[in-house]
């Protein structure tokens, strides 16, 4: 329902500039078939980042490990800028803004982690405009004897 009131939205505005002159009835269309496409195809907390792929899915870490990333996979944002904010039990760490190149474009960001610092982290995905289009947590633990690095997943191919 929000995606499509979203959709609806986007279809009256780009409609009305339009109207004004200020797009072409051809760049219109071109910009609502975007606005229909744009979404995140995959957001990933991993250990590394590989030929722009992540190598594995973070659920919970270890405070023996002191660096993640958080991996996205967009599609259709080409020519927007977009943000990964980090966050530490709610509260703003750090923000990493990108351009996005093309249809399908991969980013990445890093954060160093303080071993002192375990809690709830999640990274939220914004738009150009501020508006959050995904966000993602993990957990970041004290060690747990038998288990160094926590859960993390491998990655299928």
């Amino acid at each position: 329902m929000r995606q499509f009131l979203k959709l609806i939205i986007s279809a009256m505005v780009i409609s009305a500039l339009a109207v004004i002159g200020n797009l072409s009835a051809l760049e219109a269309q071109h910009e609502l078939n975007q606005a229909g496409k744009q979404r995140v195809a995959r957001g990933i907390f991993s250990t590394n980042i590989v030929d722009r792929e992540p190598v594995d899915q973070v659920l919970i870490l270890s405070n023996t490990v002191d660096q993640i990333y958080f991996f996205t996979d967009l599609r259709h944002y080409q020519g927007q800028t977009i943000t990964h904010r980090w966050e530490y039990e709610g509260k703003m760490v750090t923000e990493k803004t990108f351009e996005v190149g093309g249809p399908r474009w991969r980013v990445y960001s890093q954060n160093d982690l303080n071993p002192a610092m375990t809690g709830t982290w999640t990274v939220v995905v914004s738009d150009g405009r501020g508006w959050p289009i995904y966000a993602a947590i993990f957990q970041y633990v004290e060690k747990v004897s038998g288990n160094e690095k926590g859960i993390i997943l491998p990655l299928e191919d």
